[in-house]
């Protein structure tokens, strides 16, 4: 088996577990925020921006994942 056929079978993959630990780490990031927001409601406004900025953190690393992809899908027809 060569690489390309390697990259052609990884690549999918690897966007695939970004994504379902993308999937992941926002569940619990937003689910302690509620938690959060729950135990003092008065701090929302800081909890949600907080929130926020670690979710937007947390798709840029999936978003990377997906551009690597592309960058390396040239790689496969190359010969």
């Amino acid at each position: 088996m060569d690489y390309q056929a390697m990259l052609g079978l990884a690549l999918p993959l690897g966007v695939g577990i970004a994504a379902i630990g993308s999937g992941l780490g926002l569940g619990r990031a937003v689910g302690s925020a509620m938690e959060a927001i729950g135990r003092q409601p008065e701090a929302s406004g800081k909890i949600q921006v907080a929130m926020i900025i670690g979710a937007a953190l947390i798709e840029a690393l999936t978003i990377y994942a997906l551009v690597t992809m592309f960058v390396l899908q040239g790689k496969i027809g190359a010969h």
